[in-house]
């Protein structure tokens, strides 16, 4: 394994979901960050397809790279659902590399999208936590705060009209009737 340098574009860091890979410098759109490496798996082999963790990164139906060693710094991307990275597989070669797609500034967090099967086995369950779910989420609760208040308000009303129609007399054909005196008027 090559020494990394100190000229690297990226950290890790604390992020919302635990650790994140953050850019230290500018990364031009196109750019190769970092590449997902680790002990390549076989599915034919039933200790290899047994194993168990969330660093697993599949690379065709045989093949899967174990990215669970801790030299292994691009494990701490995390999940996007607008990624400002993707995952360039390499099967044949049984290599991967994190391009950018976009720029990417200092500060700002590496991310991908994991793809829909790790979406669904362990991200739906608990919730997407990515910047744009979360955004969706905090639009979504704050839709329903205002239309619990309007559902308030309406029901705080009703009362006040019931009691406003109760007293006032009513209309029947355009003609006012009520009792007066204890007699009825038409």
């Amino acid at each position: 394994m090559p020494v990394i340098s100190s000229q690297k574009p990226y950290r890790v860091g604390r992020s919302k979901t635990g650790l994140g890979l953050f850019a230290t410098k500018p990364i031009k759109k196109g750019t190769r960050i970092i590449r997902y490496f680790g002990p390549i798996l076989d599915s034919r082999i039933p200790e290899q397809d047994d194993i168990e963790n969330k660093y697993l990164f599949e690379l065709n139906g045989r093949w899967t790279i174990d990215g669970s060693v801790r030299k292994n710094l691009a494990r701490y991307i995390n999940h996007s659902c607008r990624p400002n990275a993707e995952s360039d597989v390499r099967p044949r070669e049984r290599k991967v590399f994190i391009r950018a797609i976009k720029n990417i500034e200092p500060g700002d967090e590496i991310n991908y999208d994991y793809g829909t099967d790790y979406f669904k086995a362990y991200l739906k369950p608990i919730g997407c936590k990515c910047a744009s779910c979360e955004k969706k989420r905090k639009k979504l609760r704050a839709e329903a705060r205002a239309e619990k208040a309007k559902a308030k308000a309406r029901a705080e009303r009703k009362p006040k009209k019931v009691g406003a129609k109760g007293s006032a007399k009513k209309k029947l054909n355009g003609h006012a009737y009520g009792k007066a005196n204890g007699r009825a008027r038409a």
